[in-house]
C-alpha cells in the first residue's frame, strides 16, 4: 500500500461531509494505533498523516479534530476503540489487523478506513477488497501467499540452510496462521525443516533463536 493512496482514500471519505457543516464546526476522526507513541517511526507516521490531510484541506486543530489512541498492549485495544466511539468520532482509522478487529467490534456504523492489514479477506474482516461491505474499507499489502516467497528468498540467499524457524507473537499477530500453509509447502519443496515458534515475550524469542541455531548446527 502506498501512503498517498491511503491518505487520498481518507481524504475522499472526509470530503463527503457536507460543506455547510464543515464550515460551522470541526469534524472529528479517531486514529487507533498499536505501539509506543514515543517511537520515532510512529511519530513520523502521525506527522505524515496530518501533513497529507492538511494538503487536502483538513487542518488538525482547525476544521478537523484528531483523537489518537495508542497502546502497546493488544488487550487494551478494545477499550481504546470504545473510547473513540464514545467521543463521537465520525471516522476511525485502523492502522493494522488488531486495531481493525477492535474497531469493528466497537462499531458497526462509524466508517472505518484501514491500512497495513494482513489479508483482510482471508481473516473475514471484509467480504472482498473490491466490495468490502459493512463499514470498513482500505488497503492491504500483505497476502498469505507471501509466506512461500519468504522461505524461497532465504534459501536463495543461504543455500546451505536446512532448518528455518517461524517466530511470531499470537497475541499481536493472530493472523500469522494464514501464512503457515504456504510456508510449510515451501519447506517441503525446498527440503528444509520448518519449526513454528509462537512466542509471547523476549525470553521466548531468545529461546526460539537458540533452539534454531542448535538444530542448524546439528544438521550441518
Amino acid at each position: 500500500m502506498k501512503r498517498r493512496e491511503f491518505i487520498t482514500l481518507l481524504g475522499s471519505t472526509a470530503a463527503a461531509w457536507p460543506l455547510a457543516v464543515r464550515a460551522q464546526q470541526p469534524r472529528r476522526i479517531g486514529v487507533l494505533l498499536a505501539g509506543d507513541p514515543s517511537d520515532p517511526e510512529n511519530q513520523n507516521r502521525t506527522k505524515a498523516l496530518e501533513a497529507a490531510l492538511r494538503d487536502l484541506g483538513w487542518i488538525s486543530g482547525g476544521n478537523l479534530k484528531i483523537d489518537y489512541r495508542w497502546t502497546a498492549d493488544a488487550a487494551n485495544l478494545r477499550t481504546h476503540a470504545a473510547e473513540l466511539v464514545a467521543a463521537k468520532s465520525e471516522l476511525i482509522v485502523a492502522t493494522n489487523s488488531p486495531t481493525l478487529v477492535a474497531a469493528q467490534r466497537a462499531t458497526g456504523t462509524i466508517p472505518i478506513v484501514f491500512n497495513s492489514v494482513t489479508d483482510p479477506v482471508a481473516q473475514g474482516l471484509v467480504a472482498s477488497l473490491a466490495r468490502p461491505g459493512g463499514n470498513s474499507t482500505g488497503f492491504s499489502h500483505w497476502q498469505s501467499t507471501m509466506g512461500r516467497k519468504w522461505l524461497e528468498l532465504l534459501k536463495e540467499a543461504a543455500p546451505e540452510v536446512v532448518h528455518m524457524s517461524v517466530v511470531f507473537n499470537p497475541d499481536t499477530a493472530s493472523y500469522a496462521a494464514l501464512f503457515l500453509p504456504t510456508m510449510e509447502a515451501a519447506a517441503h519443496s525446498l527440503a528444509v525443516m520448518l519449526t513454528v515458534n509462537p512466542i509471547h515475550d523476549s525470553v521466548g524469542m531468545e529461546r526460539a533463536f537458540i533452539s534454531t541455531a542448535i538444530s542448524q548446527g546439528r544438521a550441518a
